[in-house]
């Protein structure tokens, strides 16, 4: 285990009362307020007006901007941050999924920066003030609502990339269950992988004597493999709502990567794929972690027959680590197909033609994994794995 410092200022509210206390954690940051949501779902299923209400009832000046894509654009974060500057903002409010939040989070610290925000998305410069901002969490997905990272997209050069700062860490969160109830399926079951895939990146690592780290990654994967099949067939249960909300604020809050350095390479690849194709964050993890954990396997059996045995109940009496392994990621295959996750990128049409331009931008830097590194040779393996 690594030495390591850990602090996490959110104030996390969770629970079907908890929006009551927007109205007393605005008062405290300011009067004049920029709400952040996206394509438009909050007005459709009343969590807008429920917002709102709170917020007027505080006695906020509320200005909007609506329209955060899934994959939030760095125009959408400078026509934020004007927007700050333009009505003299004092705190930002994200009301929506990590999406939403990730590009609040940048709009907040874009506001008190002079130059391009892109310089910041890709480590030319760094945040040294941001506006303060707060959360309500209406997609269980990301765990952005409970840390201090973004992810951000520029089209324009086909880059996707993560940043962050402990000054955009959200003052406050709500998590009110029932404002996930309406997400539709597909959005459902990405987020079930997206937060897994979060539990993985930091589970695989190379670091020893950390069983109260692998035991927490273990418990909340097992909570999500039990509840993951019964919220997809019945998605407004609030009770399987609640479970998978709170699985993934736990997955990404930095409770898991205390004393040990994860991987992070499939987010990376995924990246490089979503920053060309625009396809959602976590059907292109669904796809790629298997395959890269084919590789894996191979050279690290171990780690992958202990998930294996304690998150998928593989009998591991008597057997080989590599078996063990190669059943361990047999039932995860198997369970995200089951919840419907693609499995291919040729779902999404993507074919061979950029492969070596995502496999270059992930690569750009150097060698990307550290338990298991990378070259850009290997990333185009994993890729042509996955067509």
């Amino acid at each position: 285990m690594k030495s390591f410092v850990y602090s996490n200022p959110t104030k996390l509210y969770f629970g079907e009362d908890q929006l009551s206390k927007l109205g007393m954690e605005g008062k405290r940051l300011g009067t004049r307020v920029l709400l952040v949501y996206g394509g438009g779902s909050i007005r459709r299923n009343g969590v807008y007006d429920a917002v709102m209400g709170e917020l007027r009832e505080a006695g906020a000046e509320v200005f909007e901007l609506s329209g955060v894509e899934p994959n939030p654009r760095v125009t959408t974060v400078r026509r934020g941050a004007e927007l700050c500057r333009e009505h003299k903002i004092d705190w930002v409010l994200a009301v929506g999924g990590g999406s939403v939040i990730d590009c609040t989070k940048a709009i907040a610290a874009a506001a008190k920066y002079d130059g391009d925000f892109w310089e910041v998305v890709t480590k030319k410069a760094v945040v040294k003030d941001a506006l303060p901002l707060g959360a309500v969490l209406t997609l269980a997905a990301t765990g952005s609502e409970m840390n201090s990272g973004s992810v951000i997209s520029n089209l324009e050069v086909e880059e996707k990339h993560g940043w962050g700062s402990p000054l955009v860490f959200p003052q406050f969160s709500i998590l009110v269950p029932s404002f996930t109830a309406s997400v539709p399926l597909d959005q459902t079951v990405y987020g079930i992988v997206d937060m897994m895939s979060h539990v993985f990146e930091q589970y695989f690592h190379q670091d020893s004597n950390t069983p109260v780290q692998d035991g927490f990654c273990e418990s909340i994967l097992r909570a999500i493999v039990q509840t993951a099949p019964k919220l997809v067939k019945d998605l407004g249960n609030l009770e399987h709502r609640g479970t998978i909300l709170y699985c993934g604020t736990m997955a990404l809050n930095g409770l898991l990567s205390m004393g040990v350095r994860g991987d992070w390479a499939n987010h990376d690849m995924e990246h490089a794929v979503s920053a060309v194709y625009d396809i959602p964050h976590g059907g292109g993890l669904a796809i790629l972690f298997p395959h890269w954990m084919d590789v894996a396997s191979k050279k690290h059996p171990e780690k992958f027959a202990q998930l294996g045995v304690n998150v998928f109940g593989v009998n591991g009496e008597g057997r080989p680590v590599e078996k063990l392994a190669e059943d361990a990621i047999a039932a995860l295959r198997d369970f995200w197909s089951s919840l419907g996750a693609p499995t291919r990128l040729g779902d999404y049409g993507i074919d061979d033609s950029k492969l070596e331009l995502m496999a270059g931008k992930v690569t750009a830097n150097g060698p990307r994994g550290h338990f298991l590194s990378l070259t850009k040779e290997d990333v185009l393996d994993i890729y042509r794995r996955a067509l």
